[in-house]
């Protein structure tokens, strides 16, 4: 569909995808008809079966990360903490369970109503957080396994793409309990914006 990024953009490795969502515009269309969306400005990447933080690790597949084992451009929404929604997008092909996890977005239309699904004013604080911005569009599990290449309810389309000097880099959040794997540089984010879940040590990331 015209608009959207297509099956063979997201059927990259998840590293690759995480930067390049980017500048990427995450749009959700609610029950309503209204349109919510928000410019991507920080996303992690999860390798998969490897990786000691991702769900899927060692091959683990139950119910509830049945999706990422989706083709690429399929959607990830888990439930976290017994009480917050996550969203994320599924890299690569069916059966390679990697995914990207939307971090952050910069609000853009829908603003008001994000207000009120969040009970908060301050624009910087709508969509700073991954469990935020699923709050803030409406986003729960009636979207998870949603294909973000023809759903009606939500889908990505392309942005304005930074340009390296504007990507940084740093460890995932969170994810401690994943020994070593919690210090490799896999969250990316855009250098300076004020939408990001948290002032973290800035460095710019590595050559591709």
């Amino acid at each position: 569909m015209s608009g959207r990024l297509s099956r063979r953009f997201y059927r990259q490795d998840p590293v690759t995808l995480a930067k390049a969502l980017l500048g990427s515009v995450l749009v959700r269309r609610l029950d309503s008809g209204e349109r919510l969306s928000g410019r991507i400005v920080e996303v992690e990447a999860y390798l998969g079966v490897a990786d000691r933080a991702a769900h899927s690790f060692g091959g683990r597949e139950t119910k509830r990360n049945a999706s990422m084992y989706l083709d690429g451009g399929h959607a990830y929404v888990y439930f976290v903490y017994g009480m917050h929604w996550c969203f994320n997008v599924v890299s690569e092909r069916e059966s390679v369970p990697t995914a990207c996890l939307i971090r952050a977005l910069e609000p853009l239309t829908g603003i008001e109503t994000m207000r009120r699904h969040r009970r908060q004013t301050r624009e910087t604080a709508l969509c700073s957080g991954p469990a935020k911005l699923a709050q803030a569009l409406g986003i729960d599990r009636a979207l998870d396994a949603a294909d973000l290449t023809s759903s009606k309810s939500i889908h990505i389309r392309p942005g304005r793409p930074p340009n390296e000097a504007e990507v940084a880099v740093g460890p995932r959040v969170g994810v401690d309990y994943a020994g070593e794997w919690a210090l490799r540089p896999l969250r990316f984010w855009l250098e300076g914006s004020g939408h990001v879940s948290r002032a973290p040590k800035r460095r710019k990331a590595p050559p591709p």
